[in-house]
């Protein structure tokens, strides 16, 4: 059995997608820090690793079984070396959309999956390039979409998706939030 240890929509649907049977279950307030040392690039997958840790504890381990892979994941967006991660507020959100405006930024997802004899963990990285967007086009979207819950303050399947995004490179559904292609691969050779 997988568990799905996310509350995301986007992962659920794209996991579903996968026609494999899986269940989801997240512990609360699972610590999502990571040292100011570590390169940008290596965030993602880091944060992901960590989020399954606390499913092999001895608080919870008894509602694992020994064949159950849990897959954890994490996704940031990294703008000129630097990790964009969820936005504060609205305000924060319209900024950082406004840094993204008319750059190249890459998407990094980091997935961890463990069983509890043994881990496989990787990353997958897209680059996304936007048009420039105006204020206008920025604020509409941040008011209708509240894009809180969103690394870098956006959903590629959204408005500001269909707008806004002139070019991208390698997985559309990593952007999303979950490489599920590779994730196939990998839950095939696991």
């Amino acid at each position: 059995m997988i568990i799905l240890a996310s509350n995301s929509p986007r992962r659920k649907e794209l996991l579903g997608g996968l026609d494999m049977e899986f269940r989801t279950w997240v512990i609360p307030n699972i610590d999502e820090s990571y040292p100011d040392t570590l390169k940008a690039e290596d965030v993602a997958e880091y944060i992901a690793q960590k989020k399954a840790i606390p499913y092999f504890n001895d608080e919870h381990m008894e509602a694992v079984d020994d064949d159950d892979i849990v897959l954890t994941a994490d996704t940031v967006v990294i703008l000129d070396g630097e990790v964009m991660g969820k936005p504060k507020d609205e305000e924060d959100a319209c900024r950082m959309l406004r840094r993204l405006s008319g750059k190249t930024h890459h998407v990094i997802t980091g997935v961890c999956l463990r069983t509890k004899t043994k881990t496989r963990h990787f990353s997958v990285k897209t680059d996304v390039t936007f048009a420039h967007l105006t204020d206008e086009q920025i604020q509409y979207y941040v008011a209708k979409y509240r894009p809180l819950d969103k690394a870098g303050s956006y959903g590629v399947q959204e408005w500001i998706g269909y707008v806004g995004v002139t070019r991208l490179e390698g997985s559309y559904f990593n952007v999303m939030g979950l490489p599920v292609q590779r994730i196939y691969e990998e839950l095939k050779a696991f």
